[in-house]
């Protein structure tokens, strides 16, 4: 990795050897002749590591040092020829990385500064991926709040980002664990690449490898697709039998067989997974297998339900509420206290998606100039004439799921299919298979 460098120093030759002797070395080098200049250019550039001179007309390099914010500044080194052991202290406890006395020994200085850029990279790659957890898309609808539960979660996911092992989210319908897995890959080190989100549920062992493997000489599969990026494993406890063979296999030799090569391809896939059902109730009923579950549980994320969190309620609702109010464009509703009496009353079955679906149409409802909290809170997909089959139980109440999200999200297809936890795929295959018009909805 190439460091960046600032020297600051009154004297020409001095920042000339310095120049010389870094560049050598690979340093990216900028330098100035005065303190002064020093806080200028840092205003448009900041550099991994400040080595500047103490002694120097105007403003000396102690001077510059308090001037320095010690909370984004980089570590300052101070340089001098008239140093003593009681200004190398002070220095030290005004916050200065390190203190070296002319005449210096090129190599104690190059080790000096390069252990002083690390800790600079490190602290800056930190703060980057802070700011990208809390901007991330949609993640701030999760990690809104500030209980226990939400601080924990947090900080699992900065943890665990950084890794590349395995790791298995658990958690209720609606509790987020696609944002999640969205977020350990973007903060991490593959954030770059491909995400791949297969719902398991979905999956076909006569398919499988056409689909995922690809075929020789033509088409390439998914996973070859996604090389070197994660590959997410939604609903993975509902994975067939027949498939997790395959899955186990691919994920621990590390490479697949497209249909009709001779060789064997190498892919690099992180494996996030996640299941609203408990892996080992799954794996003891013998739906799962065991070895399967050892691969993808190396970490583990537990989602805390809603109930778990009832403190963050009335945050949450705060933050959905100004949230559909910018989308809608008008001012978000105040709440009263049955509002709030109602809201921790729920037992939020459908946790934060269900919560977010609240507020929308509060909010809708708002700007039609009416509607309470209680009012959106009542449920209008009971099904009247419940069919006699499971199957046709089933379709009915998805019918009726699907064609509220589509009405409540006014036709947009990637908000429906979020606020139903499943994917923009499978949630147009299932229009088509139930029959919905989704023109006549609207």
């Amino acid at each position: 990795m190439r460091y960046s460098i600032l020297v600051v120093d009154d004297d020409k030759e001095m920042r000339h050897s310095l120049t010389d002797l870094l560049e050598a070395v690979g340093w990216q080098v900028d330098t100035v002749s005065r303190a002064e200049k020093a806080l200028d250019h840092l205003k448009s550039a900041t550099p991994d590591v400040i080595l500047s001179d103490v002694r120097m007309p105007g403003m000396s390099g102690l001077d510059l040092l308090t001037k320095l914010d010690p909370n984004f500044a980089p570590p300052l080194i101070l340089i001098s020829a008239h140093g003593d052991i009681p200004m190398a202290v002070q220095a030290i406890q005004d916050g200065a990385y390190g203190f070296l006395e002319k005449p210096y020994h090129p190599k104690r200085l190059l080790t000096v500064l390069q252990h002083a850029a690390e800790q600079s990279s490190m602290r800056s790659q930190n703060a980057r991926l802070k700011a990208r957890l809390l901007e991330l898309s949609g993640l701030d609808r999760l990690l809104v709040g500030g209980s226990p539960a939400v601080q924990e979660l947090r900080a699992a996911i900065l943890d665990y980002a950084a890794a590349d092992a395995p790791v298995l989210i658990q958690g209720e319908t609606g509790t987020g664990k696609d944002l999640v897995a969205r977020a350990l890959h973007d903060l991490g080190p593959m954030g770059e690449r491909p995400f791949l989100a297969i719902n398991c549920a979905t999956l076909n062992a006569d398919t499988f490898e056409a689909d995922m493997f690809g075929t020789f000489g033509a088409q390439k599969g998914r996973l070859q697709a996604a090389d070197g990026g994660t590959l997410f494993l939604d609903e993975i406890c509902a994975c067939p039998m027949d498939v997790q063979a395959k899955l186990l296999r691919v994920i621990e030799d590390k490479q697949i067989l497209p249909i009709g090569s001779p060789a064997p391809v190498a892919i690099n896939l992180r494996i996030i997974s996640a299941t609203n059902e408990n892996i080992e109730n799954a794996v003891s009923a013998g739906h799962f297998r065991r070895d399967l579950m050892f691969r993808l549980n190396t970490f583990v994320v537990d989602l805390p339900n809603l109930r778990q969190r009832r403190d963050d309620i009335t945050l949450l609702t705060a933050h959905f509420l100004n949230d559909f109010a910018r989308i809608y464009e008008c001012e978000p509703p105040e709440l009263t206290p049955d509002d709030f009496a109602a809201l921790l009353a729920h037992d939020w079955p459908g946790n934060i998606r269900e919560l977010r679906s609240v507020c929308e149409r509060r909010v809708l409802s708002a700007r039609r100039g009416g509607g309470t909290m209680i009012s959106a809170l009542r449920s209008d997909t009971l099904i009247e004439d419940v069919p006699h089959t499971l199957r046709a139980a089933v379709a009915a109440f998805e019918r009726e799921l699907i064609a509220k999200a589509i009405k409540a999200h006014q036709g947009r297809m990637d908000a429906a299919a979020e606020a139903l936890g499943i994917g923009r795929r499978t949630l147009n295959e299932k229009i088509v298979k139930l029959g919905l018009d989704k023109d006549a909805l609207l």
